[in-house]
């Protein structure tokens, strides 16, 4: 089976097997957003463990 085309867009995977995320809101209305919550916007993180299963069967990895 295929895997998700916006699921391979928007996350990859860790060396450890985790998977990586960009944060929302961090594309417009830039000007309202005080300087240091859009620097932590910029950054990555990690998804929550509740969520990894499933984005791991859309990347088809389970």
């Amino acid at each position: 089976m295929k895997t998700k085309s916006s699921a391979k867009k928007r996350f990859k995977l860790t060396g450890t097997g985790k998977i990586k995320r960009k944060h929302a809101f961090k594309s417009h209305i830039l000007t309202k957003k005080s300087k240091k919550r859009k620097l932590q916007l910029t950054h990555s993180t990690l998804v929550h463990k509740a969520d990894e299963n499933s984005i791991k069967e859309q990347l088809r990895l389970k």
